[in-house]
């Protein structure tokens, strides 16, 4: 055989392994003879039979486009052709009535004559249903993302406004709203870890009792899961309760006790009672304040349900019903139980966390983040560096002394490991600011505190000097 006809066997062969790998259909449309000739790959992807069919001057190639597409599509196809003797297009396939809709991507080119006639239209076509599925896909997670987070803006704006019209001092707000803050991002992260499907009684008290009182708080029921509107109602009002009980309730007292108990009620929701006893005599509150008003107005209308407050002489008791509306079944992905942790160090005032002068490393990624950060760090003594708002700003700052580093873990889509490595490395202690969830541990496994997002300065000004003294203590 020819070299050049073993040649030509191969190129065919190669040619054939690519259209098969890239599943696509090859098909040309001869003008001459006006004669459609589709391939088997074409035939297998369209339906059309394989083999030559008449042209229709040209109606067959667009026989197997869905007939709503169909007019568009032939206009911006010859369109094109003329233009620049090429195209490119993605359409429907036309099919039987009630079959989901198949989309293909089609492109070719015009083989003109020695005269410059067009003389044929070659080209492929691809099934894109799936890529399209996912673009469908993505856009509905888009939507219902910026639906979640236009939610969740305007409820921190109304926690806000209520929290700002019933304290009386700027330090009483702060404690007040971040406390309200973190309740709500608790909720969020074993919603998102169980992709937005559901999040169970008995997490949602753990990350609110689960890191104060140690051995005061107790919590028991039967597995059931709340639908993303009623857990973050719950967590809320579960948090209000926690934050009374330490104020003024049981929990001001080393032998107050608090009992969380939930049952299923069949066909119609649950309930759940807070319990407290050991803590002081309790009389009914002159004032109800917003937490109170939350709990009576809110949390019931969010749960399907109501909220009912007892004031016995012994401690609170709260009993707090909702419908079947608030349950939802067992999600595919169920998190972990958040791991109990010690409450943040509570620090009234930004200086009474003193720095003295500690040259502290902020890298963070949000720039009005990191000008509170600067500014309260400063206000506590340190001598910031930074911010550094970039991996590899952080990078060129470690040429200098540090004392110490407040590090978000993640820089605008890129770990912080590399900074990390480098501090731990020299022995400067560091602490992580991150908005992610508790996956167990620090970042990259490193022997250092987490501060979860949102949080308030004084917290971090607090580990930092607690990061300090142990370093000084050491040495």
């Amino acid at each position: 055989m020819p070299s050049s006809a073993v040649d030509h066997s191969l190129e065919a062969k190669r040619l054939e392994l690519a259209l098969n790998a890239a599943r696509l259909g090859e098909f040309e449309w001869d003008i001459e003879q006006d004669l459609l000739r589709v391939s088997e790959r074409m035939a297998a992807i369209t339906g059309l039979p394989a083999g030559a069919l008449k042209g229709g001057g040209g109606d067959a190639i667009y026989s197997f486009v869905h007939l709503e597409d169909r007019a568009a599509v032939r206009a911006a196809v010859e369109e094109s052709l003329r233009a620049e003797g090429r195209y490119e297009a993605e359409f429907r396939l036309a099919g039987e009535p009630g079959r989901p809709d198949l989309w293909l991507r089609s492109s070719g080119d015009v083989v003109r004559n020695e005269g410059g006639k067009p003389q044929a239209i070659c080209g492929v076509i691809q099934d894109i249903t799936q890529r399209k599925a996912e673009e469908d896909q993505r856009q509905t997670l888009m939507a219902e993302l910026d639906h979640r987070v236009k939610n969740v803006l305007a409820a921190v704006q109304t926690l806000a406004q209520q929290t700002a019209k019933r304290t009386t001092s700027l330090e009483s707000f702060l404690s007040t709203f971040a406390g309200r803050l973190k309740s709500m991002a608790s909720a969020n992260e074993l919603l998102t870890a169980a992709r937005w499907r559901g999040a169970a009684i008995a997490h949602l008290a753990a990350a609110e009792l689960g890191g104060i009182a140690p051995g005061q708080t107790r919590w028991e029921g039967p597995e059931l899961f709340l639908t993303p509107r009623a857990a973050n109602a719950l967590s809320l009002a579960l948090h209000e309760l926690a934050t009374n009980a330490l104020k003024f309730g049981a929990l001001s007292s080393e032998h107050g006790r608090v009992n969380v108990r939930w049952h299923r009620r069949p066909g119609d929701g649950f309930e759940l009672t807070w319990t407290e006893s050991g803590g002081p005599t309790v009389q009914p509150p002159k004032r109800l304040g917003f937490g109170s008003t939350l709990l009576e107005q809110v949390t019931g209308r969010e749960l399907n349900g109501e909220v009912r407050i007892e004031y016995p002489a012994s401690g609170v008791r709260v009993v707090l019903s909702a419908g079947d509306q608030a349950v939802v079944e067992r999600p595919d992905t169920v998190p972990a139980a958040p791991a109990a942790r010690a409450a943040a160090p509570i620090v009234t005032d930004i200086e009474d966390a003193d720095l003295g002068g500690a040259r502290v490393l902020i890298v963070e990624d949000a720039v009005l983040l990191a000008m509170e950060l600067e500014t309260g760090l400063s206000d506590a003594g340190a001598e910031v560096i930074g911010p550094a708002y970039e991996l590899e700003e952080a990078m060129a700052l470690l040429d200098q002394p540090v004392d110490a580093a407040v590090l978000d873990a993640n820089l605008n889509g890129r770990s912080v490991t590399p900074v990390a490595e480098l501090l731990a490395a020299r022995g400067v202690p560091f602490v992580f600011a991150t908005g992610y969830g508790d996956t167990g541990g620090a970042p990259g496994g490193f022997d250092a505190p987490i501060i979860r997002k949102p949080y308030d300065v004084t917290q971090v000004a607090a580990a930092v000097a607690g990061l300090l003294a142990g370093r000084r203590a050491r040495s």
